[in-house]
């Protein structure tokens, strides 16, 4: 599902809400009027405090990057939204998940890489809804879900080590 009747190219689908995808220009230019130290010579424009949208999409980009594409010699790039979920949000993405289990024949048990990428995608969404609301509850979301990657990486390592054993 890359291209859409929009005329904007999408990324691959994704259990993760997305912002509609932005086009990158490919030279980086300098913005007109500003020099390289500041906006007057030679001092730093006033910090100002972030408003807390600001600071959620930060954060929110800092937890889920946003995902970067070349298409046509043109380079995409789409954020992850910052809308707040509702009930929709939270019933599509179940029944989507379900129907990408049964299409791409994941395993219902044992190690099953398809699985294990639909359910982080479907585990990183719960995170955006819950970083929106939450800033701190997102953040502690995201060590649960690094602790639980680290955890299945080393049952793999183990499991991969004992099946070499038995070869021996």
């Amino acid at each position: 599902m890359i291209g859409s009747s929009s005329g904007v190219p999408q990324a691959a689908p994704s259990l993760v809400r997305y912002e509609p995808a932005v086009l990158v220009s490919e030279s980086k230019k300098k913005v007109k009027g500003v020099n390289q130290k500041g906006a007057k010579g030679g001092t730093l424009p006033p910090v100002q405090e972030k408003s807390q949208m600001a600071q959620t999409e930060d954060i929110l980009n800092s937890i889920l990057p946003p995902r970067e594409w070349d298409e046509g010699g043109q380079k995409w790039i789409q954020y992850v939204s910052s809308t707040p979920g509702t009930r929709l949000d939270v019933i599509n993405p179940a029944e989507y998940l379900d129907q990408q289990l049964k299409r791409r024949q994941a395993r219902e048990t044992g190690i099953c890489p398809i699985r294990e990428e639909l359910y982080g995608q479907c585990f990183d969404e719960l995170i955006r809804q819950v970083t929106i609301t939450c800033a701190e509850r997102g953040l502690l979301l995201l060590r649960v879900r690094d602790e639980m990657r680290m955890t299945v990486a080393a049952y793999r390592t183990l499991y991969e080590s004992a099946i070499a054993f038995g070869m021996r």
